[in-house]
């Protein structure tokens, strides 16, 4: 069956964009390098800004910088009018030392680009290179938008809050995408699925109040250490017993604190921890069972607890029809072996979830492990020895570009 005119089209409009990506990949590893020398934390990046700002300057954007967050957002008109997609890159690195030994490791003590964010704001600024350079051949405009606070601070929703998603004529987005950079997979690969993502990511924090006493005379006190530890396991019964393994969850204890020295029975002992859940049913019955058992574990050893639990990021839900079409246009810039669906969400979390709620649209993994790491087991994103294989920024930086070109191709 022969493919429609428009069709054809299309695919020659996006055929050559990995060729032209390669090209450019020397001047991306470079921005992104210069990233990963100089991590920043949280909602202000003023140098990562900056970099930003000047890798896109000359490219004939409207550009314009967050109020209350080192945000960027550049728009690129196209010659006619018509939809608008939006990209998105997360800036932020996170709070750990880095041991990787690479020439262009963090020189900042205590921080580190370990979730590969600098990979990303490296592969929509090639892309934006990419899409202004064919702005005659677009109708509709595309939104690059380059974010803080994705590790914590939620800085998805404060650009959103700002007006990411609409512009001040009125005019706003209509289908958003992202790709995450991930050693899970061979490099250059694409991973996505519809519906579920990534989870929703909730804090959990309880307080065991017992008594203090002599450790030689636990029967003088009230001991919470042992009636933490009880809670913890019951609570992984609780997921088991409680939960649809077609709908599941994870709870994840990550830290106990409890106790001065040896000899001391403390008053209190603290459970810190994560749940991660696909759909609001499954959340709310773990937000309940968690409060349940904490309580009733407590009250059976006569001591009591203070349950607080947090609501995070939602869960990320890709679009079924948005999902095909980037599905359809990675096959097409890179063959039908390098673009895999994939069978199951991931239990992490995105807070690009916050820009799905509002608008259709997609994330997807990119592969990117090194060559000769094991298949299972290479350090991946939050691991302070996690590199990145940087020949996968070619690939990221033309599917950015290819999927703002078939979407704003497509009738509506």
């Amino acid at each position: 069956m022969n493919a429609s005119p428009a069709a054809a089209d299309g695919q020659d409009r996006i055929s050559g964009l990995l060729a032209e990506a390669r090209r450019l990949l020397p001047g991306v590893i470079a921005v992104r390098r210069a990233i990963h020398r100089v991590p920043e934390l949280d909602l202000h990046l003023p140098r990562t800004q900056q970099a930003v700002l000047r890798a896109l300057d000359g490219l004939g954007l409207s550009v314009s910088t967050g109020e209350r967050l080192s945000s960027v957002v550049a728009t690129l008109e196209g010659a006619r009018p018509g939809r608008t997609v939006l990209l998105r890159a997360d800036m932020d690195a996170l709070p750990q030392h880095e041991e990787t030994g690479l020439d262009f490791a963090s020189e900042v003590p205590g921080a580190m680009h370990a979730c590969g964010h600098d990979a990303h704001v490296a592969m929509l600024i090639g892309a934006a290179r990419l899409l202004a350079a064919r702005r005659a051949q677009l109708a509709g405009r595309v939104v690059f938008m380059f974010q803080p606070a994705e590790e914590s601070g939620g800085g998805a929703q404060h650009m959103i809050d700002e007006g990411v998603l609409g512009t001040p004529d009125g005019r706003g987005v209509d289908a958003a995408f992202a790709l995450h950079i991930t050693t899970r997979f061979e490099t250059g690969t694409v991973h996505l699925r519809p519906g579920p993502m990534f989870a929703a990511s909730d804090l959990m924090h309880l307080t065991v109040r017992g008594r203090s006493g002599h450790a030689s005379a636990p029967q003088r006190a009230l001991d919470p250490v042992p009636v933490a530890c009880e809670i913890v396991q019951a609570l992984q019964t609780m997921v088991t017993r409680t939960v649809s393994v077609f709908d599941p969850a994870v709870v994840t204890v990550a830290a106990i604190r409890a106790g001065t020295t040896t000899n001391i029975i403390p008053d209190t002992a603290e459970i810190h921890g994560t749940f991660r859940t696909l759909s609001p049913a499954t959340r709310q019955v773990v937000r309940d069972g968690i409060a349940r058992v904490a309580h009733h574990v407590a009250a059976a050893h006569g001591v009591t607890v203070d349950v607080d639990l947090t609501e995070s990021y939602p869960p990320v839900v890709n679009d079924t029809a948005f999902a095909g079409l980037v599905h359809d246009t990675a096959v097409t810039v890179l063959g039908p072996a390098r673009v895999q669906r994939l069978p199951e969400p991931s239990m992490g979390a995105e807070d690009f979830s916050y820009v799905l709620r509002r608008v259709r649209g997609a994330m997807a993994f990119l592969g990117a492990r090194p060559d000769g790491a094991p298949a299972e087991g290479a350090p991946d994103c939050h691991s302070s020895r996690v590199v990145f294989d940087e020949d996968a920024l070619a690939t990221g930086t033309a599917l950015h570009a290819a999927v703002a070109v078939r979407h704003l191709m497509t009738c509506p």
